[in-house]
């Protein structure tokens, strides 16, 4: 009787713990789930708007003319003309040299002056855009950079990915002869967060009389080279173009936009 009861009493023992250390597991995830930290509402803003993560690699060619003394740059591929393409585009990759195309014959490619940014979508709030203009009074002669060169940090710019919405352009101080043009330089903070689609809008202008060619990517203070460069919920399928100055008129085979989906 006496072992019968020993081990009665043991497996009444043995029960007794099996359903403390089980009470005590459930109890311990209770106060783990309890405890745990929510998301805060601003991390939830974040997920929700976030870009998808990818690339703008955003590509820079230029061309010369040595017959005109005339320098012209293409960030997107002109609607009319792909003799002065660029391989600006979205991807899940970040490119590492500009893809141009080979020019018309008389305005022919320039290898240090162009470059390449991969501007990482996922890495801030803002998209600040850096449109920097150099001047050469002696020949009249316009060029622009939006990234800086891959061979020629003298015409740097800003372009960047941050948290941060800039306000002053940064660009170089160029080489003595090509000197920063204020007039149509300027910086666009895009906030990624506005829309859908990221919309660059190139509008490019000739100057008959000078035989130069300028161009804008970024809404600058003077209004009659503006450019419609925006994020919105809706993909822009035509370049939106101040009317130049009258001396400088719009190319519209030169001038182009370019749609790129945000998530």
């Amino acid at each position: 009787m006496k072992q019968r009861q020993g081990r009665r009493t043991t497996r009444g023992t043995t029960g007794r713990t099996r359903r403390q250390l089980l009470a005590a597991a459930v109890g311990a995830a209770a106060v783990l789930a309890t405890t745990a930290p929510a998301p805060t509402a601003a991390a939830r803003d974040r997920n929700a708007d976030a870009v998808a993560a990818a690339y703008l690699d955003l590509q820079q060619c230029s061309y010369y003319s040595e017959a005109l003394a005339d320098h012209f740059t293409t960030v997107l591929t002109p609607s009319g003309d792909g003799r002065y393409s660029t391989g600006t585009r979205v991807s899940p990759t970040p490119d590492t040299a500009a893809t141009c195309g080979g020019g018309n014959g008389v305005h022919v490619p320039v290898p240090l002056l162009a470059g390449v940014k991969a501007l990482d979508l996922s890495g801030g709030r803002y998209l600040n855009l850096h449109q920097c203009d150099y001047y050469y009074e002696r020949n009249t002669d316009h060029f622009t950079t939006l990234v800086t060169p891959s061979g020629d940090g003298r015409y740097s710019t800003g372009t960047k990915v941050s948290d941060t919405p800039e306000t002053q352009m940064a660009c170089g101080y160029g080489n003595g002869n090509h000197v920063p043009h204020v007039a149509l330089s300027g910086v666009k903070a895009l906030d990624l967060r506005a829309g859908g689609y990221l919309n660059l809008h190139q509008c490019v202008y000739y100057a008959q009389s000078t035989t130069n060619h300028l161009t804008t990517l970024v809404p600058i203070a003077d209004a009659r080279f503006t450019t419609g460069t925006n994020v919105s919920n809706a993909a822009d399928t035509r370049p939106v173009c101040g009317p130049g100055n009258g001396a400088h008129v719009l190319v519209p085979l030169l001038s182009a936009v370019k749609s790129f989906k945000l998530r």
